[in-house]
């Protein structure tokens, strides 16, 4: 199988796609791969180091008022197309397939004018622009959350879940909290804004510190690296001291194998950390960002919120005490934490990736009928 993978921009469009590479690749050894990106997204800097082939389109995003902005992305788009056929020509694939990003629209777009089996997949619970516009020519289309099939044509959508979930789910981890001072033997909750880190949550971690350090459990706050010589400086500041069973970090590179030795997570409703959080079952705490296309963080985090699989935090009502009462009420109460912990697990997906490889399966074959 010669496969042809593309999305762009963040880690939520790139990730799931490696995940289902190395779904497809347990199937079939010998598969070949070809990456195509943005020349501005993060995958520049991902997609690579898995020594999986990778080419490069200069795309950018439509401006949301009329300006001469809209009429370059145009250009840039015709002329990614254009790019796309020429490099589709050359590396023959089987299948194309879109996780997102505005890179994949030219790619998934180009090998639909082609007649090329074309798969989609959305992660998140309000369809990206890009997947609308791909949808029409579309042979199959895979969707995370059951809300977003309503937003694609029914005869080609497929609830799937996504592809990180399979790949955390299956990981086995060896990692100690030992290793950053801390015990295996005490609860442990991860607060986490993201790969950027979130000044909202991170002001709010500042507040509540005084009385983390008063608890039993355990709490690691991750700043993101740009934001953790501001954290620290606050902390001083405020002449605030994080006791021993806190620890402060700028980033964690192993984020899969810590969340298995996680009891409970404090995060963004990313799609990404939505996959993850259901596919091992941890009770969560979801702040939505504000600053999304469609609020669609929001949507993500109901969906758990509604099976009781998590609690939901608005940035508006984020401040030290809030996040203080909704540690504790997962962290020291064993009841509401297994509860949480069973109905997050009911409605994980770990086998995402495999039924995203089926759904590819009979794209290439309708193709072939």
């Amino acid at each position: 199988m010669r496969v042809i993978l593309s999305g762009g921009g963040t880690g939520g469009h790139i990730y799931p796609a490696l995940a289902l590479a190395e779904v497809i690749k347990q199937h079939e050894p010998d598969a070949e791969f070809l990456y195509v990106g943005s020349e501005r997204g993060v995958e520049a800097n991902i997609v690579p180091k898995t020594g999986m082939a990778f080419k490069q389109l200069a795309v950018q995003g439509f401006s949301r008022s009329l300006s001469l902005h809209n009429i370059k992305t145009v250009q840039l788009f015709l002329k990614a197309v254009k790019v796309s056929k020429k490099i589709i020509k050359e590396f023959k694939p089987d299948v194309v397939i879109g996780t997102g990003g505005y890179v994949a629209g030219a790619v998934v777009y180009a090998a639909q004018r082609m007649n090329i089996p074309t798969v989609i997949h959305e992660q998140n619970s309000v369809a990206g622009v890009t997947n609308k516009f791909l949808a029409r020519g579309a042979t199959k289309i895979g969707v995370a959350f059951e809300v977003a099939k309503q937003q694609f044509p029914s005869e080609k959508v497929v609830l799937v879940g996504n592809p990180r979930a399979q790949q955390v789910a299956q990981l086995k981890s060896t990692f100690s909290w030992q290793t950053i001072g801390l015990r295996d033997d005490k609860a442990t909750v991860l607060i986490f804004g993201g790969s950027q880190g979130a000044p909202a949550i991170n002001l709010a971690v500042i507040d509540a510190i005084p009385e983390f350090n008063e608890r039993s459990y355990q709490v690691v706050i991750v700043t993101g690296p740009k934001r953790y010589d501001n954290v620290l400086d606050l902390l001083r500041e405020r002449n605030i001291e994080a006791a021993d069973n806190i620890r402060i970090l700028p980033y964690i590179d192993n984020m899969p194998n810590v969340l298995k030795q996680t009891d409970a997570i404090v995060s963004r409703a990313g799609a990404t950390s939505i996959a993850e959080i259901t596919a091992l079952g941890i009770p969560s705490i979801l702040i939505p960002s504000l600053h999304v296309t469609g609020d669609h963080q929001t949507k993500n985090a109901q969906s758990l919120v509604d099976v009781g699989a998590a609690i939901n935090i608005t940035e508006s009502d984020l401040n030290g005490q809030s996040l203080i009462a909704a540690v504790d009420t997962l962290l020291l109460d064993e009841n509401v934490s297994d509860q949480m912990a069973a109905q997050a697990t009911k409605v994980g997906m770990p086998d995402a990736g495999e039924r995203l490889y089926q759904l590819i399966l009979q794209a290439m074959a309708n193709k072939k009928d």
